[in-house]
């Protein structure tokens, strides 16, 4: 087994890690960026890129993530394409084992392992991912202005995304498979107040339908299948967009065990800070983010990552900061 040691060592290859390490290699912390198994994130399967500040037009969520790798780079981090299969935290320096065989330790770890929105799992969906079916309408409602949309679920995530494409789209039907919502109920009475939204109760979506992919032109959905849950009927429902909102799942299965999580399951930091519970473990975009999930606010985070992590290497950073 090959062992090795840096100062700094980041897990994960989004907008935070990335950001994490170009700051860090920029204080000359010689850092190291273990990538993961889907190396730049959920942005890989994104399409249109509007809302990151700095590009005058609409840029590909592969390319941005492309870029960053090579700021990193430029700057002087070491990508590794490689996983990290355990992690030990109870000892310093900590400890991490990656798939390759190599056993790492580090004075400091950044973690920015992301979350996954929770899709329904049917078979087309992989087919329409950014092609009429999204997980975000925050960032893929624009394209949807005076368009019908369909939201998929039943709890806050479900509704909070109705409200916001209720301001963008021509109508907003939300497909549920029970008879009442899980939201909060001043939500639900945000919901049902306005005019263009109404909502499909016992059904579930069974399949996307639209055109197939046939290079140059990209899969493009039109419409879904339905299935009434009580009577088992099946409808077709034309549409123009189609927004999963079953929830996201932070990929903390490596730490769950070792950090103090939060109720829904997000790492905890502490307040206005990206310090865990461990002092010099740090947890970056949207594996702590439970509220905003954006590609701005990760880069942010892993801003503020390597800055509390070069302060705690200099020995500036309260050990109280961390251990609150």
């Amino acid at each position: 087994m090959t062992a090795r040691h840096t100062k700094v060592l980041i897990i994960g290859s989004g907008p935070a890690g990335y950001t994490a390490a170009i700051y860090s290699a920029r204080a000359m912390l010689n850092p190291v960026l273990i990538a993961g198994m889907e190396q730049g994130g959920q942005l890989m399967i994104t399409t249109d890129v509007e809302n990151y500040p700095g590009y005058a037009d609409p840029v590909q969520g592969p390319w941005m993530m492309e870029q960053m790798l090579k700021q990193a780079q430029h700057v002087g981090a070491e990508i590794v394409n490689d996983l990290v299969t355990s992690v030990d935290f109870s000892t310093r320096p900590f400890r991490l084992t990656t798939d390759s065989g190599t056993d790492w330790t580090a004075d400091v770890v950044v973690i920015a392992t992301g979350a996954k929105a929770k899709w329904l799992g049917i078979e087309t969906e992989h087919t329409f991912q950014g092609f009429g079916v999204s997980a975000c309408a925050t960032c893929d409602g624009f394209f949807y202005r005076n368009k019908d949309v369909i939201v998929v679920g039943g709890g806050n995530s479900a509704v909070e995304e109705a409200l916001y494409l209720s301001n963008l789209a021509k109508t907003v039907t939300v497909v549920h498979r029970r008879d009442s919502f899980r939201s909060e109920k001043i939500l639900q009475e945000r919901l049902f107040a306005k005019e263009n939204v109404k909502v499909l109760w016992d059904h579930e979506v069974t399949e996307y339908l639209g055109t197939p992919p046939k290079p140059p032109m990209p899969a493009s959905v039109n419409g879904v299948k339905l299935r009434n849950t009580k009577t088992g009927a099946v409808s077709e429902m034309p549409i123009d967009g189609v927004f999963v909102a079953i929830g996201h799942a932070p990929a903390v299965e490596l730490f769950k065990d070792q950090l103090r999580l939060k109720p829904n399951g997000y790492l905890w930091t502490a307040p206005d800070s990206t310090a865990t519970d461990i002092p010099g473990v740090f947890a970056a975009g949207d594996v702590t983010d439970d509220i905003y999930r954006q590609a701005i606010t990760a880069a942010g985070m892993g801003c503020m990552a390597a800055l509390e992590a070069e302060k705690f290497l200099a020995g500036h950073m309260p050990v109280a900061i961390a251990a609150e």
